[in-house]
């Protein structure tokens, strides 16, 4: 019965989790990321010269001077088992189609970053870095804003407590920074050397030609034990924040849930708030997760979006909820509905996000 439960948790995270990711590792670089020379013309300031469309993002010793402040370009990482392009078709990507729904409202100059898929976030926090600074070093700007989701946060946070000089904001979505009992459940019935193999295996088999960068150190299991309680205790005892830079976090909020007290704090902007009274119906393939992460008490149970409650999600200056699972939250899968009754839509809240972002002056 425990190795059926076993089989069933992990098959079901290999199922989802592709969907909640990211990208090929060091991916090319698109010269529509960066900002069009002409509108940073009109504002005064120099233009960078635009990356080539085959650039590929590897750490860099330009040493480019440094100038350009505010608008920062916007860093977008992804979460665990992640895919920029999946299977390198460009009308499937992580954040479904976000970058171009920001390109339509005026705003370029962002960027999608990808790591590897199946790592901790010490090793893709590093990757990240390696990626921002050439981004820095190829533009010119002296900061960045980085927006991640899920794990994404985490690198997002590593980078942010070793480069603070090069970070002017972080934002995360649904990010685990208290960790998740998913986690820790699939721990307790995964603790066979040989199984945890045969899912590597699998997952190398699976999705392989997916991420051919992805290296000999890459496991499923690295990303999975990163959040449960003791390692993600010694995560954030070693990536403290940084006084310098101001950090925002946003949680999902499903199952029909209005997030009660948890998410309903004071000072919540109004592109949260529209939603105040949109709920969100899981998708089938988290509802088991979000029983797990609800909690003993069914008459108050604790509020999550499938794979991260509402209080793991909380760091820094917590903005509240969203109506969406983990899948709905970056528009998945394939730009889905986020299910009945359900105004959220993934990309009017990028586009408001990057409008708040753009208001406070970063």
């Amino acid at each position: 019965m425990r190795s059926r439960l076993a089989w069933a948790s992990v098959y079901s995270l290999l199922a989802v989790l592709p969907s909640c990711s990211g990208a090929t590792f060091y991916p090319e670089i698109d010269a529509a990321h960066v900002r069009e020379a002409g509108a940073i013309a009109d504002a005064g300031v120099d233009a960078p010269l635009p990356l080539a469309a085959d650039a590929a993002i590897v750490p860099s010793d330009m040493g480019a001077a440094h100038t350009l402040g505010p608008p920062y370009p916007i860093v977008f990482a992804h979460g665990f088992f992640g895919f920029q392009h999946f299977a390198g078709l460009d009308y499937i990507d992580y954040f479904f189609h976000v970058q171009q729904t920001l390109a339509a409202a005026g705003e370029t100059n962002v960027y999608f970053t990808a790591v590897d898929p199946f790592n901790t976030s010490e090793v893709r926090g590093a990757q990240l870095a390696a990626q921002i600074q050439h981004i820095l070093d190829t533009t010119g700007y002296r900061r960045v804003v980085i927006v991640g989701h899920s794990q994404g946060g985490l690198d997002a946070r590593v980078v942010a407590h070793d480069h603070p000089e090069w970070v002017a904001a972080v934002y995360t979505i649904a990010t685990p920074h208290g960790g998740s009992d998913v986690s820790n459940v699939v721990d307790q019935l995964v603790t066979n050397q040989s199984f945890r193999d045969a899912v590597n295996a699998l997952a190398s088999l699976v999705y392989s030609p997916l991420y051919d960068a992805a290296g000999a150190t890459t496991s499923v299991w690295l990303g999975i034990d990163q959040f449960n309680e003791v390692n993600t205790a010694a995560f954030n005892a070693a990536y403290p924040d940084v006084p310098s830079v101001p950090y925002f976090s946003i949680g999902g909020r499903s199952a029909l849930s209005d997030g009660g007290d948890d998410c309903r704090v004071s000072g919540r902007p109004s592109f949260i708030t529209r939603y105040d009274h949109d709920n969100d119906p899981i998708d089938p393939l988290l509802s088991v997760f979000g029983l797990i992460l609800n909690g003993n008490n069914s008459l108050a149970p604790i509020p999550n979006d499938g794979l991260v409650t509402v209080p793991s999600s909380r760091h820094g200056t917590f903005l509240g909820c969203i109506p969406a699972d983990h899948l709905d939250e970056v528009g998945q899968l394939l730009g889905d509905s986020p299910g009945a009754f359900n105004d959220f839509d993934h990309f009017t809240f990028y586009r408001d996000l990057v409008t708040f972002i753009r208001a406070r002056g970063d």
